[in-house]
């Protein structure tokens, strides 16, 4: 089943260290199915220059394997946190990229220093709070998935306008309506947390860009009246 979807699911996992997001095997790439009810996902521990469509593993929204041969992502459980409670979701990506997880384990937003994090992102990038032990002893990638799902509705953050989010103390996951979206919102966030290192150094004490520049860039970019690009 899904078998073009699995192909792109493999692509774009491989993109993931052609980017430079992520080294060894530290990252994965999900993809909501058509009908709304499952999920494909890389195997796990499986090094992406040999990953293969055939590899791709089906599940449903509860976790149960549907089709494949090898074991999903570690992750998987985090990744159906996130498709079910935010249901625009088509794609979830998570790496250990480096300035982001950096972040991550630094328990800091990123903020909103220019138009560049502007066109993607409406607003600072949350970090999560920590995990409790009991958590993490229970359910730990569930109660990663919790904790982000939790974070956004506490601090009232559109997900599909803030795409992205920091895990405190482990890094990065982001989304978007197709894994290919969400794989290239990675890279915009990486991008954007490595030009916020630079910009605190050259500028220790920065503020944010102004809300009427932010606005300006985003919602040139989203929305009714958007206008960038072509039709």
């Amino acid at each position: 089943m899904w078998e073009e979807l699995k192909q792109e699911v493999c692509r774009e996992n491989r993109r993931l260290p052609e980017y430079g997001l992520v080294v060894l095997t530290w990252g994965n790439v999900s993809a909501r199915t058509p009908d709304g009810e499952h999920v494909i996902i890389k195997p796990s521990g499986v090094d992406y220059a040999s990953m293969t469509p055939e590899q791709m593993v089906v599940t449903d929204l509860q976790g149960n394997i549907v089709e494949g041969d090898l074991r999903p992502s570690s992750d998987l459980a985090t990744h159906l946190e996130i498709y079910r409670s935010f249901p625009e979701v088509g794609g979830v990506v998570h790496t250990h990229s480096r300035f982001a997880a950096s972040l991550a384990q630094a328990e800091r937003d990123l903020p909103c220093y220019g138009t560049t994090h502007a066109d993607y992102f409406y607003g600072a990038v949350p970090c999560t709070r920590h995990l409790t032990e009991d958590e993490i002893a229970e359910d730990y990638e569930g109660s990663t998935g919790k904790v982000i799902v939790e974070t956004f509705r506490d601090r009232g953050i559109d997900p599909m306008a803030v795409p992205a989010v920091l895990v405190c103390k482990h890094g990065p996951f982001t989304w978007g309506k197709t894994c290919a979206k969400a794989v290239e919102n990675a890279l915009v966030l990486e991008e954007c947390a490595h030009m916020a290192r630079l910009t605190e150094q050259f500028a220790p004490g920065v503020a944010p860009a102004p809300s009427y520049l932010q606005d300006k860039h985003y919602f040139r970019k989203h929305g009714p009246n958007a206008y960038y690009g072509q039709k």
